[in-house]
């Protein structure tokens, strides 16, 4: 078995040198592609590890039969009456859910180094974060479709049709694109993603559950309800019904945007500041 010279070596090595030397360098990446490129990175981890999508199908679903079938009849009279006035409200709270695992995400690959590893890139440094949460939007929409899937199926029928279910599921996925902030915020404060996730569900199950998602809040006790009308998950819930059911509510849908507008301009910053010095 033949060895290399050092000649030979010193060779290669003035060779290499040479093709790098005279090789043009190519074009730093764009913030956009860059953003994108991490982007598919979270749509990749989903191809190798399919069992992340259980948070998103499965969830949903045994949320929307539990309280449907559990609880429609003792409140609504009927499950199917029961079933059109929650489906929007479970749509809400199904996504806002989803929105935990942005923080548990960032924090897992800032415990294993991979964030580490972003830093020694030549990218537009918030690149990983914003790509991230653009992946995860991914994982927004299909919650949310599978949701409406399931009422369909199950007799639910929007009156404004498909347009309806659309418009409320956009309205959705831009809220908790404004509210995975939020949860980013947590995931690089905190020290494990299983803590991320405990706080994130600590604090997201009280708002959704004091909220107008399952029942009216005309038949909760006065300072209750003054306090459901004004949570923000509760406008967001109107501003679905009033979607799907082909009457937009321009205050609700309004008050939404500028919630999740408020919470992006707030958390990002701090994220990003984290995010550099983590």
């Amino acid at each position: 078995m033949s060895t290399a010279t050092p000649v030979t070596a010193g060779a290669d090595t003035a060779a290499v040198r040479q093709a790098i030397a005279t090789t043009a360098r190519p074009p730093r990446p764009g913030p956009l592609s860059t953003a994108l490129t991490f982007g598919w990175r979270g749509m990749l981890k989903v191809k190798h590890v399919p069992e992340q999508l259980l948070d998103v199908t499965v969830t949903p679903v045994m949320f929307l039969l539990m309280f449907t079938y559990l609880f429609g009849g003792a409140i609504a009279g009927s499950t199917s009456a029961y079933l059109d006035y929650t489906l929007p409200g479970l749509l809400v709270m199904s996504v806002l859910f989803t929105t935990v695992y942005s923080g548990v995400s960032l924090n897992t690959d800032l415990t294993k180094g991979v964030v580490d590893r972003f830093r020694s890139l030549p990218i537009w440094r918030p690149a990983p974060l914003l790509g991230s949460l653009l992946g995860d939007s991914v994982r927004y929409v299909i919650a949310g479709t599978v949701i409406i899937v399931v009422g369909v199926a199950l007799g639910y029928r929007p009156d404004a049709g498909v347009t309806g279910a659309l418009g409320a599921l956009a309205l959705v996925v831009v809220f908790s694109f404004g509210l995975s902030w939020v949860f980013s915020v947590l995931g690089l404060l905190l020290r494990s993603p299983n803590a991320v996730m405990n706080a994130g569900f600590m604090g997201i199950f009280p708002l959704t559950f004091l909220s107008n998602v399952f029942v009216d809040p005309a038949t909760l006790p006065g300072p209750l309800e003054a306090f459901v009308n004004v949570n923000p998950i509760s406008i967001l819930a109107t501003a679905c019904r009033s979607l799907m059911d082909g009457t937009p509510d321009g205050e609700a849908i309004t008050t939404s945007l500028v919630v999740a507008a408020a919470l992006a301009a707030i958390f990002l910053p701090i994220t990003t500041r984290l995010y550099r010095s983590r």
